[in-house]
């Protein structure tokens, strides 16, 4: 009787999945030198690392099969590093909708394209998988991956995939400052959506300078340091030198935690904000606005 050879078997599936991947990887041509990598996400649509788009139009996107397409960009999104392409509906194929179980330890590869160079693969494990957490740009995550891969020159923006070539998420190197990580497919394909819509995602924001500070007694706060005129700060009568102390019965000691309250369903809602003035605590209720587009 043969004997099975696994490491040979094992082989034979890593380079089956680098070559499912490679159907629906490209690369996207909006920088000098090197390309980043994308994914046909979607007939048509194309997510890449918003990072490496270093301008907006006259973009060239290299297919599996070496052809290159003009794109068009539909929206980005630096908060989650995500932007958004149109392409031709025929230019590749997409991925399959289907997503890859996130397990830590499981084996994992990252896949980009090199241009017409073809494919370039780094494998690993999964390091690291959390709960939800906010960029240092101000996205939203729905949970922490982080696989312990080489991304190299070009790969941000391509697929981090199971040893089944299923989509687990898409790769970038611009998120945090400990290496590489993974948006998880559930938050692209929420952010896509969007950026096809509307063109960028809405964001609350109240028009506040801060600066955290130490309050005796009572632990931290924010300081508000500036306010812009006519924001719905001001509006709803917070003035600067008030020290926010809570909103909506939580504890805000830096300006993650008042991200934390501004994603696009606090628009136009009310907010109990608790604040500190004279020595004295008031709750003030502010709507916040929409982010203006570009806006901080």
């Amino acid at each position: 009787m043969a004997q099975t050879n696994p490491l040979l078997e094992l082989s034979n599936a890593f380079a089956e999945a680098a070559a499912k991947a490679g159907r629906f990887v490209v690369a996207v041509n909006a920088r000098q030198r090197i390309p980043s990598s994308g994914i046909v996400w979607r007939p048509g649509v194309i997510v890449t690392a918003e990072h490496a788009l270093k301008r907006d139009d006259e973009i060239g996107v290299t297919l599996p099969d070496n052809r290159t397409v003009e794109a068009t960009l539909a929206g980005r999104d630096p908060g989650t590093d995500i932007a958004v392409l149109r392409v031709p509906e025929d230019a590749g194929e997409a991925r399959t909708a289907a997503s890859a179980s996130v397990q830590i330890g499981s084996v994992v590869l990252a896949v980009g394209r090199r241009g017409e160079n073809g494919i370039g693969v780094s494998a690993g494990i999964l390091g690291a998988v959390s709960g939800p957490w906010r960029t240092w740009r101000g996205g939203a995550i729905d949970s922490f991956v982080r696989p312990d891969v080489s991304l190299y020159p070009g790969m941000s923006g391509g697929a981090l995939v199971g040893t089944d070539g299923l989509v687990i998420g898409m790769n970038t190197s611009a998120l945090t400052r400990v290496g590489a990580v993974t948006i998880p497919a559930t938050v692209v394909d929420r952010v896509a959506t969007e950026l096809i819509s509307r063109g960028h995602i809405a964001r609350g924001y109240i028009g506040v300078g801060l600066h955290p500070v130490q309050l005796p007694g009572r632990g931290g706060g924010l300081v508000v340091l500036s306010l812009e005129e006519g924001g719905p700060a001001a509006k709803a009568g917070i003035y600067v030198g008030d020290v926010l102390v809570s909103i909506d019965g939580k504890l805000v000691t830096d300006t993650d935690d008042v991200q934390t309250h501004l994603g696009p369903e606090s628009i136009g809602a009310n907010l109990t904000v608790e604040v500190v003035r004279g020595g004295s605590v008031s709750r003030i209720e502010v709507a916040p606005a929409e982010r203006p587009k570009g806006g901080r």
